[in-house]
């Protein structure tokens, strides 16, 4: 027994700080077809917001830890909404940069992703994408949401351990693309419930009131990102 565990942790550090082979160029293309089809027809993005709301969501708590305050909990809705709550001063800079968070969050983690997957780091990614999922699990306050987090988890564990090489890397580029696709629409949304009158609670609205910035501005700051993500990620992933 001691044995076994000695040869196995050797040989899970070597596959976490190793490279693996990427696809072929079809299958990149193919993945970013499939992201294309869930992200386009809003019937079935109406489905798959759900993991963009994960990310918005652990985008605010990872943010609010990182900037010194206490994450007292974040829940997901079955409507694609979602709610962090934090503790700690309602102004400053540690309260902007997550109230910015949100928004950014999908995009700056599919260009990370594309980063990793550029460099041949694919189990890399598997595995920290599971590790954050398991972290903000701790932190989900519903029923909803904790189901929405382990089934996602989930997928991303059976791959990391069951699936080949190939299906990991076909699977780690069909998440990146639908992250860096999936980060552009939200801001889009959002511009056209505010058109309408709606929205007015907005992570931009919120911005607004912290900074004095109008909300239009932090508005234009998220599409900036997403769209900046998608092309700078989309080059490496294309490897162009």
């Amino acid at each position: 027994m001691d044995s076994n565990t000695t040869t196995a942790l050797p040989d899970l550090w070597g596959r976490l700080s190793g490279t693996q082979p990427g696809p072929d160029l079809w299958v990149v293309l193919a993945t970013l077809a499939a992201a294309l089809a869930v992200v386009a027809p809003h019937p079935v993005w109406r489905v798959a917001r759900n993991a963009i709301t994960i990310a918005h969501e652990g985008g605010h708590g990872l943010i609010a830890l990182v900037t010194g305050r206490k994450l007292t909990g974040i829940r997901l809705h079955s409507d694609t909404s979602g709610l962090t709550v934090s503790r700690g001063k309602p102004y400053g800079l540690g309260m902007i940069l997550t109230a910015a968070a949100g928004y950014t969050a999908p995009s700056l983690l599919g260009l990370g992703g594309a980063a990793l997957l550029a460099a041949g780091r694919i189990t890399l990614l598997l595995w920290v994408a599971t590790a954050l999922l398991l972290a903000m699990l701790v932190m989900i306050r519903n029923a909803y949401g904790a189901l929405t987090v382990v089934l996602t988890g989930g997928a991303f564990l059976l791959v990391s351990w069951l699936a080949g090489p190939q299906t990991q890397a076909a699977f780690a580029y069909a998440v990146v693309w639908f992250l860096l696709l999936g980060g552009v629409r939200p801001p889009f949304e959002l511009q056209a419930k505010r058109r309408r009158g709606g929205a007015g609670d907005s992570d931009a609205d919120q911005l607004s009131r912290l900074t004095h910035v109008p909300a239009g501005l932090w508005l234009f700051l998220f599409h900036a990102v997403s769209l900046c993500s998608l092309i700078g990620g989309g080059q490496w992933l294309l490897r162009l």
